[in-house]
């Protein structure tokens, strides 16, 4: 096996210089950084992970950490686009990504803090948790590096990145609106959500604009789940069969309401429109396609892996992120006012 002694002895450098070539360091002239790396890639270097991260006490691995994933979210793309933006852009940073997840039964018997350590991680990006998940409070005062994707909280160590959640649902309910749409049905998430109250804002800000009030009749949790969706969708209608259309916080949700629409013997859009929230694939493909809310998962995992290794590496980051939705028309929507 190739080592740093026989790449040094070949550059005619010292073992030192070489270890801060290879690691980076800024106090390495670029001729002597270039000569280094191109001589441990002709020589087939390859680093002792195990034995850097013992010395530098970092292991440059990123974890991410996923609550409430299940098999019935299958459909939904979300976590794994945000994957792709964090793995991207580790791999790009020279860090290494680990997949973790947990539950409410895990986190009885092991803390935040064992779990990180457990799985040696040097920091974390955490998604899918609630409001009143109990290792928020470990999560703000830790000393482990933390980006919380849809979680506003701050610490020294903890950043949070979302997408705009109002000004999305506000332009969805605008949208209907500007259709004629007056009784409008909103499938919210659930109140442990914070995407679900910033929704909720969009959609009440939309309503208040147009000189409506907000009815409670026409609202609605569906726990962000198609089954969820579903369920809330046919409770809405038989009680509210005036509704003409029905804003979800979520495209499962949507997804949900568009099986609940056609088991009343509705049509979409003539007689119920619906408008999801989030962009997942398979919306594209509904029939009708469904219009929605657009938000850049895989930036948000981009932009969160940056936040953290930025972090992680001590440089002044801005620690909240607020990427830009975008509503996206399809076929779900028909315009009432003919």
């Amino acid at each position: 096996m190739v080592t740093i002694k026989d790449i040094a002895k070949k550059a005619g450098v010292s073992i030192t210089t070489v270890s801060r070539a290879l690691n980076g360091y800024d106090d390495v002239n670029e001729t002597t950084r270039r000569k280094v790396t191109e001589l441990a890639q002709q020589m087939g270097y390859s680093p002792n992970m195990a034995a850097r991260s013992l010395i530098m006490k970092k292991t440059k691995t990123l974890g991410l950490l996923l609550s409430g994933i299940t098999r019935n979210s299958a459909k939904d793309n979300i976590a794994f686009e945000v994957l792709c933006g964090m793995n991207d852009r580790a791999g790009e940073l020279n860090y290494d990504l680990v997949l973790f997840s947990t539950t409410p039964q895990k986190q009885k018997v092991k803390s935040y803090k064992a779990l990180c350590h457990e799985r040696g991680v040097d920091g974390v990006i955490i998604m899918g948790i609630r409001l009143d998940d109990p290792y928020l409070n470990e999560i703000i005062t830790s000393d482990i590096a933390c980006v919380l994707i849809d979680i506003p909280l701050k610490g020294p160590q903890v950043g949070f990145a979302t997408s705009d959640n109002v000004g999305g649902a506000y332009r969805a309910t605008r949208h209907l609106l500007e259709n004629g749409h007056r009784n409008i049905g909103f499938i919210n998430g659930h109140s442990q959500a914070h995407v679900s109250i910033q929704r909720l804002d969009g959609f009440k800000q939309a309503l208040a604009e147009a000189g409506l009030s907000l009815d409670d009749s026409l609202l609605l949790d569906g726990s962000f789940s198609e089954e969820g969706g579903k369920e809330a969708a046919y409770q809405l209608l038989s009680k509210r069969p005036d509704v003409t259309a029905i804003f979800c916080a979520s495209d499962l949700m949507a997804l949900g309401a568009m099986q609940a629409v056609r088991g009343l013997g509705l049509r979409i859009p003539e007689d119920i429109s619906i408008i999801g929230f989030d962009n997942i694939n398979v919306t594209e493909y509904s029939t009708p396609a469904l219009t929605t809310v657009h938000q850049n998962k895989y930036e948000l995992g981009y932009h969160s892996a940056q936040m953290l290794i930025d972090l992680l590496e001590g440089r002044n980051v801005q620690t909240q992120l607020t990427l830009p939705t975008e509503l996206v028309r399809r076929g779900s929507v028909a315009d009432i006012r003919k």
